[in-house]
């Protein structure tokens, strides 16, 4: 089995989601430099993750260049407060070109400041998260967007098919999906099918796509109809 290639990744937060974050990415062998300006905080979890600490404001340069972030692939912002993550995914992007840059978003009605303008290739909003997951959770015959890639240029969305969809009976192949979107998984009784042209829709299937929001309606049209 191959494995992932190891990164370098900045996370900027000690928080308890950048914790976690800088846990999860260390058991799955890449290399961490985490930033933290609360020095007592500092002090007393070091000792907890073995990674690379950097004491200071991870909105200061001074700090960044510390932390070698030029070197870094990826640069997670997981700090608490909105506005740190913002500059931050900011000086990441222009200052120090990391290729991949993900913020936490932790009031929802910020949630459109964090785009390319800011530096921002991913972000993510707990709450929005949670409501896409309850829809999709209880949503039948409904196109469900579960999370927006690349800026809101591309998003992963589910629909679990009606009885009465227009897509029931039909293989993949004679879906004629529009060019920006297409199909990367049904999930049938709990189990994964990676879609085929031969492979046959049926009501109850959970189908993920995905899609350009230019693609949406029409994609909305074929597999829950008007």
């Amino acid at each position: 089995m191959t494995r992932a290639r190891r990164i370098r990744i900045a996370v900027a937060g000690a928080g308890k989601v950048g914790r976690y974050v800088a846990r999860d990415l260390l058991a799955k062998g890449h290399e961490l430099v985490i930033i933290e300006q609360n020095r007592d905080k500092l002090k007393a979890i070091k000792d907890e993750i073995e990674a690379n600490w950097v004491a200071g404001d991870a909105c200061e340069l001074h700090t960044l260049d510390e932390a070698v972030l030029s070197s870094c692939d990826v640069m997670v912002a997981a700090t608490g407060d909105d506005e740190d993550n913002l500059v931050i995914s900011l000086l990441a992007k222009q200052e120090f070109a990391v290729p991949r840059v993900i913020a936490r978003v932790n009031y929802p009605d910020n949630q459109w400041l964090f785009n390319e303008t800011w530096g921002v290739d991913v972000s993510v909003s707990t709450p929005h998260l949670l409501t896409s997951l309850v829809e999709e959770a209880v949503s039948i015959g409904d196109l469900v967007t579960l999370l927006s890639l690349e800026q809101g240029k591309v998003s992963l969305v589910e629909v679990t098919l009606a009885e009465g969809s227009p897509a029931a009976g039909k293989t993949c192949a004679e879906l004629k999906l529009p060019g920006d979107c297409t199909l990367v998984a049904v999930v049938r009784d709990r189990h994964v099918i990676a879609p085929r042209e031969d492979t046959p829709l049926q009501p109850g299937d959970e189908v993920l796509a995905l899609s350009t929001p230019e693609a949406e309606s029409a994609l909305t049209e074929i597999l829950v109809g008007e």
